[in-house]
């Protein structure tokens, strides 16, 4: 029996793969839509952290964000607070159930098929396209596209099957979610430099008032995620009023931050999102690089497929991107080894003096996320700009 044909199968529908679905197939390309979980809004990984450039330059839906937050706190081992502002709306929470639901409700209804609870299970070259394999209940099915977009996670198995760069650094982050908890004040992002618990990362509470999430990361060898989570509950349970609330979500998950890979794209097919390692080295971000990112994606996948021209795809390079982050993957790295606790409280007691606080706000109100690719692109699929070609800016 024949395989079914599409323009491209997309495989993940988290963020970056409903966003590309749901442009390419605005754009009138017949996409495939594909992940293992049965519904979207299952198994999120993210905080769904919005940074103000995102806000600023994507038509996000209102009523899929939390409450502003402008202030954010960055604590020491020690406890030692270096309390920062911001005379503008610098985050907002996504509420990426609902986000998800809604984007792919879009993709629906721009023409994707939607096929839920399905597993990719592998690809071949087939002519100047693909093949490839699709279980779902036990059943491999095998479909056919020109093209292939791996928005499949941190370890994509897609890149294994494009021949393309994969993932080999990340932290591992886990949190827990309360909705409604009352917090201790205003909308804040609390951070905590604590190697002990969060080694090569942070720990953190977010709250806007509406929800707050209670999380740590770092890196896999050096900490047990979950044990690491409950100590760091137990010691902010009391200012947080945490005692005696039930947990409404757990998330966690791998999060890339050895930069944007170098070979993220070929004529058969490109990843994107965290497959790509389109995450913030130093900050572990991935919101605003995944939404600038795919957009690029579903533009220059739309160039190839409808030139043939492999130059199409030049604009998606990787190693372009990756130019930008020099100082911030050398920045992870270095946080990546710092053990001691002593030298992590020297480092906050540099950043509370004078000269040093504007790097610190630098880092957390900051504009320079990602390059940007494609200048003010509507979530919606239109863009605010006539430009066609990304336009990258300096970032650290």
């Amino acid at each position: 029996m024949s395989s079914a044909e599409y323009d491209v199968v997309v495989v993940g529908a988290g963020l970056a793969g409903l966003q590309c679905a749901r442009l390419l197939a605005a754009r009138g390309l017949r996409v495939l839509l594909a992940d293992a979980k049965e519904k979207v809004d299952r198994g999120v990984h993210t905080t769904g952290i919005f940074v103000r450039r995102t806000l600023e330059d994507f038509a996000l839906p209102e009523d899929c964000l939390g409450p502003p937050v402008r202030d954010v706190v960055l604590y020491s081992p020690a406890g030692r607070a270096l309390p920062l502002a911001s005379a503008q709306d610098e985050f907002r929470v996504g509420k990426m159930g609902a986000l998800y639901r809604r984007w792919l409700d879009d993709a629906v209804a721009a023409g994707v098929e939607w096929m839920p609870s399905t597993r990719y299970a592998g690809m071949e070259a087939d002519g100047a396209g693909s093949r490839i394999a699709l279980e779902r209940a036990g059943v491999r099915r095998w479909v056919r596209a020109r093209f292939v977009v791996g928005a499949d996670g941190a370890t994509s198995r897609v890149a294994r099957g494009l021949g393309l760069d994969e993932n080999r650094e990340w932290i591992v982050g886990v949190e827990d979610v309360f909705r409604g908890a009352p917090g201790d004040g205003a909308p804040c992002f609390h951070c905590w430099l604590t190697p002990e618990l969060a080694p090569g990362y942070i720990a953190w509470v977010v709250s806007d008032g509406e929800e707050m999430h209670v999380g740590v990361g770092g890196h896999a060898s050096h900490f047990r995620p979950t044990d690491a989570l409950r100590r760091f509950r137990a010691q902010v349970a009391a200012r947080f009023g945490l005692e005696g609330r039930t947990v409404d979500d757990r998330r966690g998950g791998r999060i890339p931050v050895g930069g944007v890979l170098r070979r993220i794209a070929q004529p058969r097919g490109l990843l994107a999102g965290d497959a790509a390692g389109a995450v913030s080295p130093l900050t572990a971000g991935g919101l605003d690089p995944c939404l600038r990112l795919s957009a690029l994606a579903a533009r220059v996948a739309e160039d190839f497929l409808s030139t043939g021209d492999p130059a199409a795809l030049a604009p998606y390079d990787g190693a372009r991107f990756r130019a930008h982050f020099r100082t911030r993957i050398a920045l992870r790295r270095a946080l990546s080894g710092v053990r001691s606790p002593l030298l992590l409280e020297a480092a906050c007691a540099a950043l509370r003096s004078p000269l040093l606080r504007p790097l610190a706000s630098g880092i957390f109100f900051g504009r320079g996320s990602f390059p940007d690719v494609e200048p003010r692109v509507d979530i919606r699929g239109s863009s605010a700009s006539n430009a066609l070609h990304p336009h990258p800016t300096p970032t650290a």
